[in-house]
């Protein structure tokens, strides 16, 4: 298994480097062998951080039930963020740095506390939340034209590449996470439309099942991790020259453009 894990690890990283698309991996991991899938992610996080990469939190993936349906899976999964991948809102992601990138407009929970347990309730994780922040994730599948499983997706760190916060920190308690409509637009043109609830019901019902799984794998969010808990609403494909910005009620915008 070591040796599939390596090879499949340098795979990917060769992928994101030099900005080149490869066949799927799933066929080579196994029908079934999610555990496998995340040892390789596992190995890709922890190479990165031997390279001097900082971990700055976790992301959720998969949180809708007709992405879930359609990879055929029955959970979410989840990603590494590393802080070379945070963009401030209202700047600029060059797009010839990634493969075939789309964004989403999501809302994260930025931690105070450790949540370190495996039966973790949603009270602890609302008191254990410091503020939430409306926010955009870039993804981008390292596996060719997006012909991906729920193996590929999961050694491929979720499929993550870049996530913007926006600048207008939120309470839990001034916010209507579960009700909160979300509009996602591109050049002033609407691209996606959603609601809190389109987040596996609730996102703070993706980031307790986020924390529970992170505990479950040895690797507990801490204090100060940034948590995407999901896309509100469909995801839309990117190209230069396109600025996205999301609006999600009871926060401040966040937007970022593409060159």
């Amino acid at each position: 298994m070591n040796a599939i894990v390596d090879k499949l690890a340098t795979r990917l990283q060769e992928a994101e480097s030099a900005r080149r698309a490869i066949d799927p991996i799933a066929a080579e991991i196994g029908a079934g062998n999610i555990e496998i899938a995340y040892a390789v992610q596992s190995e890709v996080t922890r190479r990165g951080l031997s390279a001097g990469r900082r971990l700055v939190g976790r992301k959720i993936g998969l949180t809708s039930k007709a992405v879930q349906q359609q990879l055929g899976v029955d959970q979410p999964d989840y990603g590494a963020l590393f802080a070379d991948m945070e963009v401030p809102t209202g700047e600029a992601i060059d797009t010839t740095r990634l493969i075939q990138p789309r964004i989403e407009a999501e809302i994260a929970l930025v931690l105070e506390r450790d949540l370190s347990g495996e039966d973790v309730t949603l009270g602890e994780l609302m008191r254990s939340t410091a503020y939430a922040v409306a926010a955009l994730e870039v993804v981008d599948s390292r596996v060719r034209d997006w012909k991906i499983s729920i193996l590929d997706t999961v050694a491929d760190n979720g499929s993550s590449a870049r996530y913007v916060l926006g600048a207008s920190p939120r309470r839990l308690t001034d916010l209507d996470l579960e009700g909160c409509g979300m509009t996602m637009t591109r050049n002033g043109v609407i691209a996606s439309l959603g609601c809190g609830a389109a987040c596996l019901g609730h996102p703070l019902r993706a980031g307790l099942w986020l924390a529970r799984a992170m505990a479950r794998a040895g690797q507990p969010l801490r204090g100060g991790d940034v948590v995407l808990t999901g896309a509100l609403g469909p995801v839309s494909p990117v190209s230069a020259g396109e600025v996205y910005e999301a609006k999600i009620s009871g926060f401040g915008p966040v937007c970022v453009t593409f060159t």
